[in-house]
């Protein structure tokens, strides 16, 4: 199964095309949290989950096992340093990171060989945050975008994948070495331009799968505009995005 990551479009969308969730969803999970001194952050793709860190630890290092993401991660994090590398085989030495964040990666990950991974690498008292949303599909204010997402979705089927689900439920049964502390699902509310989310809305894997069975990319771009209009009539929209967060720490 090819790797729905993988292409230099998806990379370059990751890039700079995706809403800025990740750090409100760190605000939440680190509140009262002392500043860390190195965090690592699991599955980086393209930086814009490890650009989130600042602030939050005062070194960040992003590993990530698709190779194209990288290409964009310096760009989007300069402040932090990038490694190729797995959830399952962390290039990183034992007990050196204080922090491990995780946004949707270990959906896709090993997670026998993760977890003692990452109790390897983080010191005693480290945190890891493992977290996740899902696609943004409604407006605050109502308006119709759950019915368009349903079409969208109907239109460019999703690709089949192997991504486990994952939630702090999941988590607190699994025998990992990690004991669940603080958790939540939250409902974030992003402003997003009509021009934004169309470009976001091109990110989504179906969108390329649809490419690779041939449709161009400039049709679904075109059908996308033409048929969101109505819902923004031009005007910036709140969209909302739900998932949860879940902090562990080692046992």
């Amino acid at each position: 199964m090819s790797n729905p990551f993988g292409t230099a479009d998806m990379a370059a969308g990751y890039a700079t095309a995706r809403p800025p969730v990740h750090r409100r969803i760190l605000e939440l999970a680190l509140a009262g949290e002392r500043p860390f001194r190195l965090a690592l952050d699991v599955g980086c793709g393209a930086g814009v989950s490890t650009r989130a860190l600042d602030g939050f630890a005062e070194r960040a290092i992003g590993i990530e096992p698709v190779e194209a993401m990288l290409q964009h991660a310096r760009r989007v994090a300069p402040s932090a340093a990038f490694l190729a590398g797995a959830a399952e085989a962390i290039p990183v030495r034992t007990r050196a990171v204080d922090l491990i964040t995780a946004a949707g990666s270990l959906n896709y990950a090993d997670l026998d060989r993760f977890f003692p991974e990452a109790a390897r690498v983080l010191a005693r008292d480290g945190v890891l945050v493992v977290y996740d949303f899902g696609p943004g599909r409604t407006l605050r204010a109502g308006g119709g975008l759950d019915e368009w997402f349903e079409e969208f979705s109907a239109r460019y089927p999703s690709p089949p994948h192997e991504a486990r689900e994952l939630s702090p439920a999941i988590l607190a049964r699994m025998t990992s070495g990690f004991a669940l502390d603080r958790h939540r699902e939250f409902e974030i509310a992003i402003p997003m331009t009509p021009s934004f989310y169309v470009d976001y809305m091109l990110t989504e894997t179906n969108v390329a799968a649809a490419v690779r069975r041939g449709t161009p990319h400039d049709a679904i771009r075109s059908w996308c505009a033409a048929s969101l209009a109505p819902l923004w009539n031009g005007a910036e929209r709140e969209v909302l995005f739900r998932g949860y967060f879940a902090c562990l720490k080692t046992i």
